[in-house]
């Protein structure tokens, strides 16, 4: 069986023959360090940096490491804002940080020369006047948003060795990335209307821009979403407040999807994230990515328990333990059995490989679990 029919078994509890050793590729400064420690040549480290995952250097370096594939193989749409601001910096500031107008308009405080999110200060998306002029244009369906051509080159599955998804955007996460999070909910607030008419221009493009490829006859083994709208004490948003709004975006574009044959819907979305499970699973999303270990030791184990094997889940590796020893990632496979035997489930690093991690462990992790037997 490929690495695609594997996945594929996995995650609609057949029967299958092989594991897959999933990546979600690494930091830069990590495969800089690998590079300057022999491990991979400096070319890769460049190449992945210029042109990240499933890119000729990451297949090159996962080659070395003993990874089947990275599961980030989702060709997307210019769902969001079309044409982007151009960068701008505001201020530069007497410490060397820089106030910048990033190209989704919210306003931020970076330090070039540290390697961090940068501070939310303020957004240009305050008002109605500002959604009408400076937003709202950059929203409307063009059929440049979707490189027709290419996703033509997606109609047949032959030959597929890795599964290929339909990355369908974000219906709120990309609307808190351009306003930041307070300015979001004082919104919420202070224009509920507005507010909702926000989330619904974002998600009917999203809907639009997926019909469209979907036209092209493209054919994909799973379709994903982009979240990230909780942190580690929970959603940054009121879950029923997701449920009213949001919800009915997911549905529609999920009815869409499993009208076209896609079964398997997958989100990401960072931090703890139980409070929307339910919310995703009513409305088409039965896949969640990463299943962060973090400080609240999220696991597959009582999200299945409650919820049954309508949820799947790809993650939940704890990537911390490549920064120690061959004991500790033994520990950590041991406690990852159990859990790939529930199904439906297929073990990832959580988020990407930081520069802590030490390449003959990672290495050491993936001949592990290339041998696991089920």
């Amino acid at each position: 069986m490929t690495f695609r029919e594997n996945v594929l078994a996995i995650l609609n509890y057949e029967k299958y023959d092989h594991l897959p050793v999933v990546s979600f590729g690494y930091w830069d400064e990590t495969l800089q360090k690998w590079a300057a420690e022999g491990h991979i040549t400096q070319e890769e480290a460049i190449g992945y940096a210029k042109y990240g995952d499933n890119s000729e250097a990451d297949n090159s370096v996962m080659k070395r490491l003993g990874f089947d594939f990275n599961w980030n193989s989702c060709p997307g749409t210019r769902n969001l804002l079309f044409p982007n601001f151009e960068k701008e910096i505001l201020e530069v500031c007497a410490d060397g940080s820089q106030i910048v107008r990033d190209p989704l308009g919210l306003i931020v405080r970076e330090n070039p020369n540290i390697v961090s999110i940068p501070a939310e200060i303020g957004t240009s998306l305050v008002d109605r006047e500002s959604w009408e002029t400076l937003y709202l244009p950059r929203l409307q369906w063009d059929e440049k948003r979707v490189n027709t051509e290419f996703f033509k080159t997606l109609a047949s599955t032959e030959g597929r060795e890795i599964p290929v998804g339909l990355h369908c955007g974000s219906l709120m996460g990309r609307i808190r990335d351009m306003m930041g999070v307070a300015e979001l909910s004082y919104m919420y607030a202070d224009d509920e209307e507005l507010y909702a008419e926000i989330i619904d221009t974002v998600g009917n493009l999203a809907y639009k821009c997926a019909e469209a490829v979907l036209k092209t006859g493209a054919k994909f083994d799973y379709a994903h979403f982009w979240e990230d709208i909780c942190f580690k004490n929970g959603p940054l948003v009121v879950p029923s407040v997701f449920e009213e709004y949001v919800g009915p975006h997911y549905k529609k574009i999920t009815d869409l999807l499993k009208a076209n044959g896609i079964n398997i819907i997958s989100v990401d979305c960072d931090g703890w994230i139980d409070k929307l499970i339910p919310i995703w699973l009513e409305n088409g999303v039965n896949t969640m990515f990463p299943i962060e270990v973090g400080t609240w030791n999220a696991s597959i184990a009582p999200w299945r328990e409650k919820y049954g094997k309508e949820l799947r889940g790809v993650g939940g590796m704890n990537k911390t333990v490549f920064a120690r020893d061959y004991k500790a990632i033994d520990e950590e496979i041991e406690r990852l059995k159990p859990l790939i035997e529930l199904g439906g489930y297929i073990p990832c690093p959580d988020h990407r490989i930081a520069p802590d991690a030490k390449f003959e462990n990672v290495q050491y992790y993936c001949d592990k679990m290339q041998n696991l037997k089920f």
